[in-house]
């Protein structure tokens, strides 16, 4: 098959899980507000389970759920047979995932659910099924016509299967009031985890790594600490130590240029006043989107201070580009 053949193969299998999509946003009705509800009350634990694709499935729901404030854990359906059934209790929900509703590891399996009095969530494609007329709840998809060319490989329903346990997880969320905070603690690690909880007080310079000058001392002091400190600009305070301004690697190149005695010159008379400075607790993705969006350009550096205006640290753009963050 030439490349555009192929390209146009893969167009028309996304057009088709599409419309399973589709036919799944059209089937939804009252059976998930009663999966909802059924979660919400329930004092046990939520268990999601599967066989083979369908198992693979209902891993990835049961992490979405856990994720977003509702923890569950998978069990293979034919495991459960076999011992795993242990972990399952009366006051527990189960939530079974089979595109058939047929399998015969459901068929020892749900008995045994039955017999706990456990409440029974069926995501299937069969109403007609053994899961379905079991199941206290049916979830139903179409499963009718799977994407590809021979149509056989759980492809659209795999999708649409997926789809479905994430709008149960969305909608969980939502019930719950489910906040971007109780988001960030679930998700500590990697990228993620970086873009809700990295704040500016982790990233910032302080102490001997803060540059400072004061209002009295001459450039050359002041060109002296942004050179040992190697971050392109310096603080300035007044008496009482607060921030009054800060002087920059251009603004020393503009005042050398133009005066022969510049270095010699108090610094309080090449400053640039009120500088702007961002809070310890504002998150390292905002700090840069306001440093990226600045007006009337963006900024490269940042001042931390205190409730009196003394500066206990600085922020520069390279300090969260270095920490693998970017602006949304």
């Amino acid at each position: 098959m030439r490349a555009d053949g192929v390209v146009e193969s893969a167009r028309r299998i996304i057009d088709e899980e599409i419309e399973g999509l589709r036919a799944l946003r059209d089937r939804l009705g009252p059976e998930l507000a009663q999966a909802v509800d059924a979660i919400l009350a329930c004092r046990g634990r939520i268990i999601v389970s599967g066989v083979g694709k369908s198992g693979q499935i209902a891993k990835k729901i049961a992490s979405t759920l856990t994720s977003t404030g509702t923890p569950s854990f998978y069990v293979h359906a034919f495991e459960a047979a076999h011992g795993d059934l242990g972990l399952v209790h009366a006051d527990d929900v189960v939530l079974i995932v089979s595109k058939s509703g047929m399998g015969e590891e459901l068929r020892d399996f749900i008995p045994a659910l039955k017999k706990l009095g456990v409440t029974i969530i069926a995501m299937t494609a069969a109403r007609s099924s053994y899961l379905a007329q079991h199941g206290d709840i049916v979830l139903e998809f179409d499963g009718s016509r799977e994407a590809g060319c021979l149509g056989l490989a759980p492809t659209t329903s795999a999708t649409v299967s997926l789809v479905l346990g994430h709008v149960l997880a969305s909608a969980l969320m939502e019930r719950r009031g489910f906040t971007a905070a109780q988001f960030a603690e679930r998700h500590p690690g990697g990228m993620l985890g970086k873009k809700l909880t990295l704040t500016v007080g982790e990233l910032m310079r302080t102490g001997k790594a803060l540059p400072v000058v004061r209002e009295t001392q001459s450039l050359r002091e002041a060109l002296m600490e942004t050179m040992e400190k190697s971050i392109g600009c310096t603080g300035v305070v007044d008496a009482t130590g607060a921030l009054t301004g800060i002087v920059t690697d251009g603004d020393l190149k503009r005042i050398l240029t133009r005066r022969d005695d510049a270095l010699d010159r108090p610094v309080v008379e090449v400053m640039t006043r009120n500088p702007r400075t961002i809070e310890p607790t504002v998150l390292a993705v905002d700090a840069l989107t306001r440093m990226e969006l600045n007006l009337p350009g963006p900024l490269l550096m940042l001042f931390i201070v205190d409730a009196a205006q003394r500066p206990v640290g600085l922020l520069h753009l390279h300090d969260i580009l270095r920490a693998g963050l970017r602006a949304e």
